[in-house]
């Protein structure tokens, strides 16, 4: 069996953990999430813990238990606390602004680009070119920051882009310097 898929997931104080049939819902201080559950796995609820328990012992469901076991893991922090990733724009002119709910991203086009608020996500700026990215579900965080970063990805010569902050981004040697290591 998953040695991730066997540990107890504990409940804290505070997030209400309920079985319908095959649905996992969970709700806390920031809000609610449902999870639907594989029918080759179930959920048992003691006291202020859950377990993931197998129903048959496959090879499919050892590799759920430890996926669901985790994504449940990650409603019961993404309630409590929350989730958050960071975008840094780095360029010249590159910048970001709130208009309302929306996010206007200047990433040198002709034009800005509008993106509309999703349900679930906040956006919140740090300065004008420092984006947080903050919600209660975990992939769906990611999904968002993944899709503003593919927006303007960081150039690999020059490093102006989009990307997550503490991200290192090689840059490749340009053809100046590739040319002139090869006559020295």
């Amino acid at each position: 069996m998953s040695r991730v898929g066997r540990k107890p997931v504990k409940i804290p104080q505070g997030v209400a953990v309920e079985i319908k049939g095959s649905q996992l819902i969970v709700n806390g201080p920031k809000g609610g999430l449902v999870q639907k559950i594989r029918p080759e796995l179930k959920i048992e609820k003691k006291a202020d813990e859950l377990r993931v328990l197998r129903r048959k012992k496959t090879k499919l469901s050892d590799v759920l238990s430890g996926v669901t076991r985790s994504l449940i893991a990650n409603m019961i922090k993404g309630v409590v606390d929350g989730f958050e990733k960071k975008l840094e724009l780095k360029g010249v002119g590159y910048r970001a602004a709130l208009e309302g709910e929306k996010l206007k991203l200047n990433v040198g086009f002709s034009h800005p680009v509008i993106i509309e608020p999703i349900e679930g996500i906040k956006y919140q700026l740090e300065g004008n070119n420092l984006i947080k990215i903050s919600g209660i579900d975990k992939q769906q965080v990611g999904q968002t920051a993944a899709m503003i970063r593919a927006i303007k990805r960081p150039d690999p010569y020059k490093g102006k882009g989009i990307r997550y902050r503490g991200e290192v981004v090689k840059l490749k040697p340009g053809k100046a310097a590739k040319v002139g290591a090869e006559e020295a």
